[in-house]
This record gives C-alpha cells, structure tokens and sequence, in this order.
C-alpha cells in the first residue's frame, strides 16, 4: 500500500497542470490502470516537439490520432503526413462499442465521440487540394541540397538563379529549370561566361540526371503554380477547434527522395513566414510525420543537417513537430534530443540485437523506482505505452506507464466516397486545383533558343542563295534559244582565231608579221 501511495503521489505531482492540457489515459501501475493517476500533458510544451515509437501493430498510429485530435478540440491545428490511409477517420466520429466501453471504464474517463473539420491534401494523383511550390521558392541553396549536389555543381544553380532573377525568367517548374540548364550550355554560353563565370557541361549534365532522377518521382507534380500558401494550415473551423490537414500519401511510400524534398520545403517554407511567437499558452500548429524513417533513412547528409536546424528553431515560432517511428533510433541523435514528448509502445525481442537494442533504448527514459523500463519494453500491450514530457516549467515528468484512451474519432479509413463529400466541401480546393502554367523561363528560354536557330539558318543560308542566284543567271541564259546561237556563233570564231594563231587553220598562206 506504502508503495502505490509513493507511485500515486508522484505521478500526480509530476503530471499535474493548472493550465489547458490534453489528457492521454491513466497510468499503469503492476499492470492495472489506476483512475486516480490520469496523464495530462500541458498544451503550452506541445511545441517542444514529440516521438511515438514502437513495434508494428501495438497502436502507435492510434496514438498518434488521439493526441492529434486532443489538439483539433483545444483549438490547435494540425497537419498529418497519412502514409498507410489510416488517418483519414480523424474526420469521422467514432462509434461506440463494447471494447471502447470497457477501456473507458478501467480508466475512468469519459467518451465522447467527435468528429474532427478536415482538408484532405495530396502531393501526388490522389484525390485531394493539390499542394504545389515553385523552384524559385526553393532558392538555390534548398534546391541544391535536395539534389544533393556538390560545391561546384551547387555554384552553377546559384548562378543559374541568379541570372533568372536579372532578366526575369520565372522558374516556376522542372522544366523551366532544365530549359535554363540547357541554354546555359548552349545559345546562351557566352553571354553567362562574360556577366557570370565559366558553366561546364559536365556539371550541368549531373545537375540534369539528379533533376531527372527527382522527377522519376513524381516531383513534377509538386513543382509549379499555384504556391501552396502555409497559413492554411493554421485555420480554425466556426466553433474555433482546429482543423485536421491531412496529406494523403498511400502512394508514394516508394518514394522517399518526393517525401523529404516536401517536407523539408514545408518546414522551410513554415519557418521563413511564421513570427516569433516565443511561449505561447498553446501552439499555432503541431505536424506529425509518419513512417519519419523514410525521411531520415533516405536523405543527404545536407538534407539532414537542414532538417535538424530547422527543427531545432522552428519551436519558437509556435510550431510542434512529432515523428512516429518504429524504432527511437530511426531518428538521428541530434533530433532525439529536442524531443519533449516520448510516447513508446512496445518493442519485440526476438534477437540478441533485438534485446540489445531494447536496453538501450530504456536508457533514454527516466529511471523511475516503480518500473524495470527494458522489461516493461516488451510487456506492454496493444494501447499501453511508456510516457515522458514536460511539465508547464520544462521539467521532464517522471516515466509513467499508460493505459491510452479511445480516439473519439473513427479508427480507419474513409471510403472513397467519403473523402469526395469532404473534398467537394473544401474551402480552399478551388483555390489550389486550377491548372496554372503562365509564361516562364521555358516559354521564354524556348522563344530565344528558337530565334537564334533562325537567325543561324538564315546567316547560313546567305551564301547558299548568292551561288544559288549566280548559278540561276547563267543557266536562264544558257535557256534562251537566242542567247545560246549567239554564244556559240562566239565561241566558234574564239577557236578559229585561236586555231589560226597556232598555225593550224585551214588556209596555207603565212600572215606577215607573226614569224
């Protein structure tokens, strides 16, 4: 009894707030849930970032939907990558059942079932408002990271950039970006070389195969107009909760070179227009990022250097951002380390690098005397998990096992007719699904190719129809009947007068003066 009362004491302590919180179940003690010791995490440390972590099939995406719709209730907006489509039932209420009912009653909370306003996004075919950005957004250094290009191949889009923005070539897509690659080695050589400096073509064809290599991935469809704006993301529906944006991204899993050039651009994008906001009581916006190891596993060195940068400030502008990932160590160290919120289900020891892996992973959690975290790893069930944060002073919470709560909103995906009803109910899809391709550095770039390839012609021709001309004079000469007696009337009395100087005319007799 001492014991329990010492854990009690403790947990209520640690996860007490007197501010607006979300609340994510009771805490587990010997394996009971105990409805007198409820986990609540203060809404004014959401934005000190997140990880939901654990093995396939103990409830991370489960997880990770019940604190997003915590958020959408307490007025906060959110932004989910859906790479399985199993966060589409967010916009759906849940319906009650005898295992919700059960859960609730060991925990001693109530359900209520809600619904969550919704946007569906896509980057790709899928149906949804279409999320684009221009190349000249990007700037030459993102762009140059997410080609993860050299320092010299690097120079060269920096100059090509530089040279669009003196004469007014909008780089709005892939295209116009390549058009430009190619005038840069060809019409237009020497006059970059002069205002510019030297472009080889062997580093422009690197550029081109990485270019290429971006658009076997879809990104053409991501690159061009109209800009997604981010301050969509930050509304607040007619009751004043915030809005779900979810991306649908079932179909490019297989291609995480799209997914973190998106995502870096986002969070780019986020950083560069949001205010200093400092500590606020809640945040502007929370993201959470599925499968976050297709992000981190497949990234350039220079992509991933970026991405902890901007995570490591994009706190100050009010923004929380949250991987959920199988493994801790899927996320590189130096994230890892700003997390604020560790949600971990369980971890399956199947191996001794399993166990091995298990061990260090308990490491990075609280010591707590109630718990033996690395046997606890692999003990808990479907819907439990460990939990640390911080509490309303920054102060991690002691570890507290936790037997989550029911999402209030539906687990599982909508159906196809379902996300067009939400689709054709869009505020903003009418503003980003127009097809939009102005004039831009390939039009313009194209007209300039195409008029030096005349001009060329046209100075290559010159001589051509001068000889052409000549040529047409003398046999229009040689054509007139007339023109022809007389020239071999001439011709004839030409050889005459030449056979006769070389003495073998007809006649015998010798003209003075010759010999």
């Amino acid at each position: 009894m001492e014991k329990i009362n010492a854990f009690k004491q403790q947990l209520n302590t640690g996860y007490t707030t007197t501010g607006a919180s979300i609340t994510l179940g009771a805490a587990l003690f010997e394996g009971q849930p105990q409805k007198d010791v409820a986990i609540h995490i203060p809404l004014k440390t959401l934005n000190r970032h997140g990880l939901i972590a654990g093995a396939t099939g103990t409830g991370k995406t489960v997880t990770l939907q019940i604190i997003a719709e915590s958020m959408c209730q307490q007025g906060i907006p959110v932004l989910l990558m859906d790479l399985k489509g199993d966060l589409s039932g967010i916009a759906k209420a849940a319906t009650l059942n005898p295992k919700i009912e059960e859960r609730h009653k060991l925990i001693g909370i109530d359900f209520k079932a809600n619904a969550n306003t919704t946007e569906f996004f896509t980057l790709s075919k899928e149906q949804g408002v279409r999320l684009r950005a221009t190349v000249s957004e990007f700037g030459p250094v993102l762009f140059s990271k997410i080609l993860d290009l050299n320092d010299t191949q690097s120079g060269i889009v920096a100059i090509l950039f530089k040279y669009a923005d003196d004469k007014k070539l909008p780089l709005l897509d892939l295209k116009d970006f390549k058009q430009l690659l190619q005038y840069a080695t060809g019409n237009g050589k020497e006059e970059i070389k002069k205002e510019y400096g030297n472009i080889t073509s062997t580093s422009t064809s690197t550029i081109l195969r990485k270019i290429i290599e971006l658009e076997s991935q879809g990104a053409e469809l991501f690159f061009g107009e109209k800009s997604f704006e981010v301050s969509d993301l930050v509304r607040t529906d007619n009751n004043g909760k915030g809005i779900a944006s979810v991306i649908r991204l079932t179909d490019i899993q297989d291609k995480p070179k799209l997914f973190s050039t998106f995502m870096l651009s986002l969070l780019a994008e986020v950083y560069a227009s949001f205010p200093e906001a400092g500590d606020l009581e809640k945040p502007k916006l929370c993201i959470f990022i599925d499968e976050a190891h297709l992000i981190f596993n497949e990234a350039s060195k220079a992509l991933l250097d970026q991405l902890e940068s901007i995570i490591k400030l994009i706190r100050s502008k009010g923004v929380g951002i949250y991987f959920i990932t199988q493994n801790p160590y899927d996320v590189p160290d130096a994230v890892l380390s700003q997390l604020g919120l560790k949600v971990q289900h369980a971890l399956r020891a199947f191996t001794e690098k399993d166990r091995k892996a298990i061990k260090k992973t308990a490491e990075n959690y609280p010591i707590s005397e109630f718990y033996k975290t690395d046997e606890l790893l692999t003990s808990l069930g479907i819907g439990q998990a460990l939990v640390t944060a911080l509490n309303e002073k920054g102060i991690p919470t002691p570890l507290a096992a936790v037997h989550l709560k029911a999402p209030a909103s539906r687990i599982g995906i909508l159906s196809p007719e379902e996300i067009s009803e939400n689709i054709a109910a869009s505020k903003i899809a009418a503003k980003y699904n127009e097809v939009i391709d102005r004039e831009s550095a390939y039009e313009i770039l194209t007209g300039k190719i195409s008029e030096a390839e005349e001009e060329k012609k046209e100075n290559d021709e010159k001589p051509k129809t001068k000889q052409k001309a000549e040529k047409s004079i003398i046999e229009k000469a040689s054509e007139n009947t007339m023109v022809r007696q007389v020239g071999r009337t001439v011709m004839k009395e030409v050889a005459r007068g030449l056979l006769g100087v070389l003495g073998l005319g007809g006649g015998s007799k010798k003209k003075k003066g010759w010999f």
